[in-house]
């Protein structure tokens, strides 16, 4: 991790004297406050598959009505994306990561007061969506492209990992709670680990390696701060429009879609009712989910790895394939109580749940250079629209037919159709900019 290209001056002043060496690269630190930033933000993440029985019960609101707020949740985390990406250029990512934690406490704290279903919707879709769709993705595909010229796969992968690594700590603590003391504290709990990573996102994360002198890790030379990118709406959008016009982005767009319907959309929001629906306690299922949390972590941070050595097209077409096969056998598995078949399918898919990320944004990277955090931003849009979607089906479906199993089926199919969508995407020989290169 040693790197000899700091310079002596104080942030944003004359950077031309000679490059000092340093031990350890102050992006390592940079990286370490976003995972543990990321960590505080996932909480919020954790929290509404608990939510979808003690609502239901207490409002007496359909699960179809609930799961409309958590996809407005997770449509709003995706669309909000590129936008904050946007944002960061303009006025910072220290800055916009600390709004955006501000925005998320406050929404979760106001759902302790609500009593109609459209509070929930403006609490936890509106506010939580806004302010976690900051905090999304491209927040790390922002700080890894500029703070890391090497080792970006694993970076991803490891800043990836952070959510998950948030759902580990959070879910067994949060289903404790509800189950013994209600959903409103555990709504609490979620607002102060938001407000809590605040201080630390404002005292130790930086925008720029420029800010403390420094080269990015692997950099070959110093590169000045740039000037702040004005018309964040109106780049984010241009961004957009120049990536809409080329095939690679409509098939990433598509199974990043996927993706977030076999994820979040499915598995996060309604494993925990679906299989309390097969007699299963709500502490067991939300269990289940955090050990997903436990190798989620090492299949993301492996998947990076994978992606700085493999093909990065050939990686997700195997990694949606896997997925497609083992949701086919989820319905089962369900059952009562924990058994091993069971116990196989959460560390497979655990494995699997976001390994998806660091060739998606590889390849953002390779085809869009400079503009590749935006629109890895878009791409990460239709995958909360893919979760959103499955979200509320799922509900409406469990309403229909009083059982998850077609979504289950339905959302394996899908899985085989990104597999051979991923294989489709072209490679580019010749990087976009020299920046991408």
């Amino acid at each position: 991790m040693a790197q000899t290209t700091e310079h002596p001056a104080r942030p944003d002043s004359d950077t031309s004297s000679p490059p000092r060496r340093t031990r350890v690269h102050r992006a390592w630190l940079v990286a370490a406050v976003t995972f543990v930033t990321v960590i505080g933000a996932a909480g919020f993440a954790s929290l509404p598959g608990l939510l979808i029985e003690p609502l239901h019960n207490e409002f007496g609101w359909s699960r179809g009505t609930i799961g409309f707020a958590v996809s407005v949740n997770l449509a709003l985390y995706g669309l909000t994306a590129p936008f904050a990406a946007a944002l960061m250029d303009r006025f910072g990512i220290r800055k916009v990561v600390a709004c955006a934690l501000a925005v998320i406490a406050t929404g979760a704290g106001l759902t302790v007061f609500m009593t109609a279903a459209w509070q929930l919707v403006l609490c936890w879709g509106v506010l939580v969506g806004l302010g976690s769709g900051s905090m999304a993705l491209a927040f790390a595909a922002t700080v890894t492209n500029r703070w890391f010229a090497a080792r970006r796969g694993l970076v991803t992968g490891i800043l990836t990992a952070a959510g998950a690594s948030g759902q580990l700590i959070f879910l067994p603590l949060l289903s404790w709670v509800v189950e013994h003391h209600d959903w409103r504290p555990a709504a609490e709990i979620v607002a102060v680990a938001a407000l809590a990573v605040v201080p630390l996102v404002w005292l130790l994360l930086r925008d720029h390696p420029a800010d403390v002198g420094l080269a990015a890790y692997g950099a070959e030379s110093y590169a000045p701060k740039p000037a702040p990118a004005p018309g964040a709406a109106r780049r984010a959008l241009k961004a957009l429009s120049t990536a809409a016009r080329t095939g690679p982005f409509w098939l990433l767009a598509g199974t990043f879609a996927i993706c977030g319907a076999s994820t979040n959309g499915l598995v996060k929001t309604h494993f925990v009712p679906a299989a309390h629906d097969h007699g299963m306690p709500v502490t067991a299922a939300a269990g289940l989910l955090a050990v997903i949390g436990v190798f989620d972590v090492v299949g993301t941070i492996a998947s990076g790895w994978f992606t700085d050595r493999f093909e990065a097209r050939r990686l997700l077409a195997v990694y949606y394939g896997l997925r497609g096969v083992s949701l086919m056998f989820l319905p089962m598995l369900m059952a009562p109580s924990v058994h091993p078949p069971m116990i196989f399918f959460i560390v497979f898919y655990g494995l699997d749940w976001v390994a998806t990320v660091p060739p998606t944004i590889a390849l953002c990277r390779e085809h869009y250079g400079e503009d590749s955090a935006i629109v890895f931003g878009w791409v990460l849009a239709s995958h909360q629209v893919g979760a959103a979607l499955v979200a509320f089906l799922g509900g409406v479906a469990r309403d229909v037919f009083g059982s998850y199993d077609l979504v289950w089926y339905a959302s394996g199919a899908l899985c085989a159709m990104a597999a051979l969508m991923a294989l489709v995407i072209r490679r580019r020989p010749v990087p976009v900019s020299p920046v991408a290169a």
